[in-house]
């Protein structure tokens, strides 16, 4: 995924001038995780540059470049240090198209890896997607697999609005972490993908089908729909695994198709619970599917406390828990 990214930014700015990328240590160094590396060298400090350690300044900065006419794509280092430019993201970069009534816009990317997997702990390993899809005027994107992520990320760039991109860094190097000698996804069978080569996008709100079935659909994005698909295997579940890959605008077509084949419905997120992204997913599908649903619709998400470091397979929503409530959605004996 790292490869596919750092592709996706050298299209991007081969194709367009007015693309900027910047951020805590993205240019020299390029990247904590190299998701930049090369592009200073290949198009100049002008173009890819490192910003201070700020990240209200490094988000203010770019929606006065989109203003005024350029595309930044700037890097929060993780997801967890964006909470000082939160009041940039809400209160300039939605709201810049309906302020000016249409005169300016901020096409603008802020992408952040997302999650945990790295063991560093609650300062490391948040999930805040929720707090972005709430915000009218951004659009919210999580990937799974490196084709996604390049072809949503030049979308991304592309788009005239603002966009929330968040990347699992669980996925960064596929299925197996070289340095530590151990799976990052233990319970991944499967290769990521391939990704070709030169451009290509993939239209925003589209969910894909990662996994067809029947008995259940299972509505996830990010790391999680590697562990969906983990844990019907494991458990031989024929379950129907939507990825939602853009959380807004969502796919609800998609959705409701899938539930109104299977009748059941599982929501998976790595975020907690209260108030997370699937307490939406929930009320979408009970609104719109409530006559073809045959059980309630279950979540399988994080525990509501700060993410642990010692623990962190425990926090985690993995095979174990996941094939669980597929096999009490199936019964019809989930919890209420």
């Amino acid at each position: 995924m790292i490869d596919a990214i750092r592709d996706a930014h050298e299209i991007a700015m081969e194709r367009d001038d007015r693309v900027v990328v910047f951020g805590e240590d993205v240019g020299y160094f390029g990247g904590v995780f190299r998701c930049t590396q090369g592009l200073q060298e290949r198009f100049g400090k002008g173009r890819c540059f490192d910003s201070p350690i700020n990240e209200a300044g490094i988000v203010g900065a770019a929606v006065g470049m989109a203003a005024y006419g350029l595309r930044p794509c700037v890097e929060i280092q993780f997801a967890d240090y964006v909470y000082p430019a939160y009041d940039q993201i809400v209160s300039e970069a939605a709201r810049l198209r309906h302020r000016s009534a249409g005169d300016f816009t901020a096409p603008l990317v802020v992408r952040m890896p997302t999650g945990g997997g790295i063991f560093g702990g609650q300062t490391h390993s948040q999930s805040p997607e929720a707090l972005f899809t709430h915000v009218a005027g951004l659009k919210t994107v999580v990937v799974s697999n490196p084709y996604d992520a390049k072809g949503l990320l030049i979308a991304a760039i592309e788009d005239d609005d603002p966009v929330i991109f968040l990347e699992p860094k669980r996925l960064y190097n596929g299925p197996f972490d070289g340095h530590h000698d151990r799976p990052i996804v233990p319970w991944s069978k499967h290769p990521l993908g391939e990704v070709p080569e030169g451009h290509y996008t993939i239209d925003i709100g589209t969910a894909r089908i990662h996994r067809e079935g029947a008995d259940l659909t299972v509505l996830a994005y990010g790391t999680l729909v590697h562990v969906a698909q983990a844990a019907a295997e494991e458990r031989g579940i024929d379950a129907e695994i939507i990825d939602l890959r853009t959380l807004v605008p969502l796919d609800v077509d998609a959705i409701v198709e899938s539930v109104s084949k299977t009748g059941r419905c599982l929501v998976v997120h790595e975020a907690t619970m209260t108030s997370g992204f699937g307490a939406e997913l929930c009320a979408q599908v009970q609104q719109r599917c409530f006559y073809q649903l045959e059980a309630p619709v279950a979540r399988v998400c994080g525990w509501d406390t700060p993410y642990p470091h010692a623990h962190e397979w425990s926090y985690f929503p993995g095979p174990d828990r996941v094939g669980a409530a597929m096999v009490d959605v199936v019964r019809g004996t989930v919890s209420t």
